[in-house]
């Protein structure tokens, strides 16, 4: 085809090989993206270098390659120790990722979808960043974090990671395991969707598989459908609505949806809500603030040195209700 069209010809892995070299910026994406072009190249050396399968030295002189021995030979070994560098790298690069995650006191929330969903828009338009976001494939690839203040003293950590693209090579899903890591150790994720997009099914099935091949299929999920202001018509949306009953629709661009994003998210990092009877001394005034300051009262009685209070909490808050050390606390409804 190459001497037929008198162009480079390349597959489909070396096309998004090549997309990817050209969007990493930091040390950490460029050592993922050369090692996912080292393991793609390795097998196919003897098809690339064909004409450098020649015999490379006649004789065993010291410090010359022993006689035999071929420069496609020669190729692998420098391949093969190149590859075993990177893996080493990158993995300190995951034990330090899955250190700083396990260290977090945050609910941590992880954007994943296609590529070109509208991630990045997404996340700057919930925690007001500048994030880089551009209607390019592959527009993100290093990990972005950025604190999202949910409502009062409900803030989470939001995380951009790389776009998804249906039958991604496995040895790409394995090179970037690092920059999924946020993925892989979020409480939730947030499953971006490209409303207007023809392929949407093929595109959250794309998703899905590689969600599972890094471990993250059980994993807490809400589906967003993003770009809900370009939907080709009301009928394909109220089909999603039906396919996906728990999905929220909005429009990163235009706002549309945010609060129901939000406080779905919220509902996600509070849990259900009970309402709960709590009997405390007065002198605790770190009870009363912190039902302020993350829930609703209902009502306060004063009874000598003790005050009984009820109010609407959420179950994931319990137990930093207890650390309070309340006199005693049960949930009524």
């Amino acid at each position: 085809m190459e001497k037929i069209t008198e162009c480079k010809v390349i597959d489909r892995s070396i096309l998004i090989l090549d997309i990817f070299a050209a969007r990493a910026r930091t040390a950490e994406a460029k050592l993922q993206v050369e090692l996912a072009q080292m393991q793609y190249t390795y097998p196919r050396l003897t098809r690339m270098w064909s004409h450098l399968d020649t015999v490379a030295g006649s004789s065993g002189a010291i410090g010359t390659r022993g006689p035999g021995e071929k420069q496609l030979e020669t190729d692998r070994r420098l391949v093969q120790k190149r590859v075993s560098i990177l893996k080493g790298r990158i993995d300190k690069v995951d034990k330090r990722k899955e250190r700083l995650a396990s260290s977090r006191k945050h609910f941590t929330v992880s954007l994943v979808g296609y590529t070109n969903a509208g991630k990045s828009t997404l996340l700057n338009a919930l925690t007001s960043t500048e994030t880089l976001s551009a209607n390019m494939l592959f527009a993100t690839l290093d990990t972005k974090t950025s604190m999202w203040k949910l409502e009062k003293n409900h803030d989470v950590l939001l995380s951009d990671t790389v776009g998804f693209v249906r039958d991604l090579p496995h040895h790409l899903v394995a090179s970037f395991r690092a920059t999924l890591e946020e993925a892989i150790h979020a409480n939730l994720l947030l499953h971006v969707v490209d409303t207007s997009h023809h392929q949407v099914e093929l595109q959250i099935e794309a998703v899905n598989k590689v969600l599972e091949e890094i471990g993250c299929k059980d994993k807490d999920q809400l589906v967003v459908f993003n770009k809900a202001d370009r939907a080709e018509s009301k009928s394909r949306q109220s089909l999603f609505e039906t396919l996906y009953p728990d999905s929220i629709f909005v429009s990163a661009k235009s706002g549309l949806g945010l609060d129901k994003l939000t406080q779905a998210v919220k509902d996600k990092f509070t849990g259900e809500r009970v309402c709960v009877r709590i009997d405390y001394p007065q002198a605790n005034g770190r009870i009363p603030n912190f039902v302020r300051a993350n829930g609703d009262i209902v009502s306060e009685v004063y009874e000598d040195s003790r005050v009984i209070l009820e109010a609407y909490l959420g179950k994931q808050q319990i137990p930093d209700l207890v650390k309070l050390q309340p006199t005693s606390y049960e949930v009524i409804s």
